[in-house]
Order: C-alpha cells, then sequence, then structure tokens
C-alpha cells in the first residue's frame, strides 16, 4: 500500500525552459492534498509534438499536437490495502505555455474532475491551485 502521492516524472530533458522535476512532483502532491486524496501513483512524460500529436490522434481522435492529455486509470476510490495507480500525463512544452498549470490542470482530470462536462468548477480549482502555489514559492 502506498504511503503518500508517488510521481515518477519522465522526459525532463523536455523540460529545458520551464519548471523542473522537483516542481512538478511538488504540483501534484498539492493537487491531489487538495481534493483530498492522499496516496496514488502518478506518470507524467513530457514529450515531443509529434508523439503527442499520435496520442491525440489515438484517444481523442484529434488531429495535431496538443499541450496536455491525462488518461486516468484507477480512479479515485480508496481500496483496502491496493496502491491506486491514478494514472498517466503526458505534457508537450513545446504548445505548453504554462508548466505548472499542465500539471495541475491534468493531475485534476485524473482525480475525476472534467471541465468540458461542469460548470467551471475545474478551472476554478484549478486556478486556486496555482495561485496558493504561486504565493507559496515566494
Amino acid at each position: 500500500m502506498s504511503d503518500g502521492i508517488d510521481v515518477e516524472v519522465i522526459g525532463v530533458e523536455q523540460l529545458d525552459r520551464a519548471g523542473d522535476a522537483t516542481q512538478v512532483v511538488r504540483l501534484c502532491v498539492a493537487t491531489a492534498s487538495r481534493v483530498g486524496v492522499a496516496d496514488g501513483h502518478v506518470a507524467i512524460e513530457f514529450v515531443e509534438a509529434s508523439r503527442i500529436a499520435e496520442l491525440n490522434e489515438r484517444y481523442r481522435h484529434k488531429q495535431g499536437p496538443t499541450d496536455v492529455l491525462s488518461f486516468p486509470i484507477d480512479g479515485v476510490e480508496e481500496q483496502a490495502g491496493v496502491e491506486r495507480e491514478l494514472g498517466d500525463i503526458v505534457i508537450c512544452p513545446a504548445h505548453t505555455q504554462d508548466i505548472p498549470e499542465a500539471v495541475v490542470h491534468g493531475m485534476l482530470h485524473l482525480l475525476g474532475h472534467d471541465h468540458e462536462t461542469d460548470h467551471g468548477e475545474m478551472l476554478a480549482l484549478q486556478a486556486e491551485i496555482l495561485m496558493a502555489q504561486r504565493r507559496a514559492a515566494r
């Protein structure tokens, strides 16, 4: 059973212009904590435009690259004695203006939020989390 949020960061070399692996982990943990999720595993991969375009086409049936894709696995329901696999987040830094925003956005999707079906709650929560993290970093 997991104790905390385990974040696996892949493709760190893609983060040359904004952020680092430590910041990514901190954002994932803060986002999970904010919505009451205390444990689970998440993998975040930073990829080139061609890779995210391929995934966007395959899973969303949309042409071209995008900034962030989320692939939930186990959801957020706790199961006694079982480590949760929250899912995977894929981010393309070349198509992302704000890496922290993409990380929080992706995590919120893994944690059950959907801005396409709610009434602005996810994006408002995203803004709150980012603001709190930016204040804490000062």
